[in-house]
């Protein structure tokens, strides 16, 4: 394209920055509906972009919390049996509750292990074959497992540690395996048999907070399984303790030691997971699906806003011959048509932002949360809008400014 000379004597066109502005908001509004329509893909992109960071924020003071009041205060021992662990069934002493409960933080503790069955199975009557096809669990547990567990009773009590250290044959189970058993209420003074053996149901759980296998287990006393069937055998033994909010980690590193000061190796403490990892892993994949949903709604909408502005330029070109017959210059129309599609994408990101905001409160009001919203979130999320109008301006205006007078009025 031959560059044209202005002539001696004449002064260059210019234009103003209020002339640009006032060019721009005129395109936008001249078609108001389109323009809308046009904007939308922004609005989008940059609302989806503020409602994600919005509700993330939201949502870590929410996850923080539930991980402190569950996950956070449980910690789980496992017996390894040291360096021969075949020699060694059971590796926690006899007083391993009370040992691990003089740790301040330990608001509960017990040792528990699966018992294993010759094949009578558990019966809820001396003779006959267990009800269903699935074999009912029997877990062994000492008081303090229940305590840890935190159950709900529908009737009864737990046992204590009188029928732990003196052998009573007692049992807690679950509401649905009390139901599937045909145990009658507690008055009744129902009883399971287990290989044969009575045993009194004393209570039945509906809920627990930990352990929930409890639920569908029959329950009895660590000291009665002990005398009937000696050590575990297979699986080994374990402790579930429960401790104050920031206090497990803590209890994880001491409890070894508390148990047995001169074997510490033959357990190993299981805290629980980090709650700011956990919750940075969490965050970290709702973060990045969420924004490459954003990303593509911004690339909508510039193609978009490119895709109006050359129709445009196409529309306008009598009007662009005009104006260049009468002195603007190439990079005047190039502002004029980038002007008016940066306009566009500003107003779709001031738009996007505020519906954004809003759906930050809206979630948080109704699930009672308090809302955190980044201002530096919302300082730029219009300038993103700003940006990708302006990106998607560049070509239909570099078109504009390549038209030359003569041909835009003969068209």
């Amino acid at each position: 394209m031959s560059r044209r000379s202005t002539p001696p004597g004449v002064e260059p066109s210019r234009l103003r920055f209020r002339d640009l502005c006032s060019e721009a908001l005129a395109g936008v509004l001249q078609r108001p509906a389109r323009s809308a329509l046009t904007a939308v893909g922004t609005v989008l992109g940059v609302g989806t972009f503020v409602a994600v960071l919005g509700l993330t924020a939201t949502a870590e003071s929410q996850i923080d919390t539930r991980f402190d009041l569950l996950t956070a205060t449980e910690v789980t021992v496992e017996d390894t049996g040291g360096t021969q662990p075949e020699l060694t069934r059971l590796s926690f002493p006899a007083d391993a509750d009370e040992r691990i409960q003089h740790l301040h933080g330990v608001q509960a503790a017990g040792v528990y292990w699966n018992v294993r069955l010759n094949d009578a199975g558990v019966r809820a009557a001396p003779v006959g074959r267990p009800r269903g096809d699935d074999q009912v669990a029997v877990v062994a547990a000492s008081p303090g497992v229940l305590d840890a567990a935190e159950p709900h009773l529908v009737e009864g009590r737990l046992y204590d540690a009188w029928h732990d250290t003196t052998g009573q044959q007692v049992a807690v189970i679950g509401s649905t395996l009390a139901e599937r058993l045909g145990l009658g209420a507690l008055d009744t003074q129902p009883a399971v048999f287990i290989d044969d053996l009575p045993f009194l149901v004393v209570g039945v759980l509906d809920d627990v907070h930990r352990k929930p296998d409890l639920l569908m287990s029959v329950t009895v006393p660590r000291g009665t399984a002990l005398r009937l069937w000696g050590e575990p055998t297979g699986e080994r033994a374990r402790m579930l303790i429960s401790t104050k909010v920031g206090a497990a980690r803590q209890i994880a590193a001491e409890a070894p030691l508390a148990l047995d000061p001169a074997h510490p190796e033959a357990f190993d403490a299981v805290p629980p997971p980090d709650p700011r990892s956990l919750r940075t892993d969490v965050t970290s994949d709702l973060d990045q699906l969420f924004l490459l949903l954003s990303a593509i709604c911004l690339v909508i909408g510039s193609i978009g806003i490119a895709n109006t502005t050359l129709i445009a330029v196409l529309e306008r070109t009598g009007e662009i011959g005009v104006r260049r017959a009468l002195g603007a210059r190439g990079r005047h129309v190039t502002a004029q048509f980038l002007a008016e599609s940066a306009s566009l994408g500003f107003l779709g990101g001031l738009v996007g932002t505020t519906l954004g905001v809003f759906t930050v409160l809206g979630v948080a009001l109704a699930r009672s949360w308090t809302p955190v919203v980044d201002p530096g979130t919302v300082a730029a999320a219009p300038a993103i809008g700003l940006v990708t109008g302006l990106a998607a301006g560049l070509y239909p205006a570099w078109r504009a400014a390549r038209i030359q007078p003569a041909e835009a009025l003969r068209r």
